[in-house]
């Protein structure tokens, strides 16, 4: 069997390389039109996962909490794609390691919970690699941060940081405590997604986007479903084997790879200053997680 943290930097590499794929189709696309279309051939995609599911032993309870979590994961996913479209690739996808430390604070003020010195270490990597990303020239000293709550950009990516931190609680459930088998975890799950964007899509009324979309993007959209169908199943794996900590902390591995290649592939600002940014938040969360 593979080593549940080979399989979480697998899930890491081919989900960054999903990202900058994402953010090369963006730049023309958009983003619900978008999703729904991946949504929709993910679904195609995933109808293996459900004929190798014993149906039999399916219960309402678990569907009921994966359908919730495909909700709320539905979202997230959008929230990020909104993120990637509005600002660079580099800048948006760093603060998607701030997600532990989040977890950490909220049980600080609310569960009273202690925070060890590593603890305290890897909290101040990460505001301090979050204010490095943020950072500008002739900037006033508190800059940087309020920047993270004035545009829409980063509000998106806070978002979705609330939403993957609860969808990572809810897959850690349905696959330890539910007992519900990765087949049909896949195969559901794709199906509910594709059932919420579609709504998302009606309600939106940007249908007619999806005919033109098709011309001019299906193969990288193809490309991007199949890639995110071996990341999440590779996810999926590595959770059931280990903490969901441990994995997360391994796939935000695919943040520093989308930053290093996706920022060269489209030429993005200072990519260098990001590049440790993003070393700094890692490492903080790896202090955070691990200790």
């Amino acid at each position: 069997m593979i080593e549940w943290f080979i399989l979480a930097l697998i899930s890491a590499i081919l989900s960054g390389t999903a990202a900058i794929f994402e953010k090369k189709v963006l730049f023309k696309e958009k983003v619900i039109s978008f999703a729904t279309t991946l949504a929709i051939i993910n679904m195609v995609l995933a109808i293996p996962f459900l004929f190798l599911s014993d149906l039999s032993t399916i219960t309402f309870t678990q569907l009921g909490i994966l359908f919730f979590k495909s909700i709320l994961g539905a979202f997230a996913f959008l929230c990020v794609m909104q993120g990637i479209k509005k600002l660079e690739l580099s800048s948006a996808l760093p603060l998607l390691i701030l997600t532990p430390g989040l977890v950490a604070i909220f049980a600080f003020i609310f569960l009273k919970e202690s925070l060890n010195f590593l603890e305290i270490i890897g909290m101040i990597l990460l505001l301090t690699g979050t204010y490095i990303l943020q950072l500008k020239n002739k900037q006033k000293i508190l800059d940087p941060f309020k920047l993270l709550f004035k545009t829409k950009g980063h509000k998106y990516i806070f978002g979705a940081l609330v939403l993957f931190t609860i969808t990572s609680i809810l897959d850690k459930t349905l696959l330890k405590n539910f007992n519900l088998p990765i087949n049909s975890f896949m195969g559901f799950q794709h199906l509910f997604f594709a059932f919420v964007f579609i709504i998302i899509l009606l309600i939106s009324k940007q249908g007619n986007q999806i005919k033109p979309l098709l011309k001019r993007n299906i193969r990288w959209v193809v490309l991007i479903s199949i890639l995110t169908i071996f990341y999440r199943l590779s996810q999926l794996h590595a959770i059931k084997n280990a903490s969901v900590a441990l994995v997360l902390s391994l796939k935000r591995f695919s943040v520093l790879f989308a930053v290093i290649v996706g920022g060269k592939i489209f030429q993005e600002k200072n990519l260098l200053k990001k590049i440790i940014s993003t070393i700094l938040m890692l490492v903080g969360t790896i202090l955070i997680i691990i200790f």
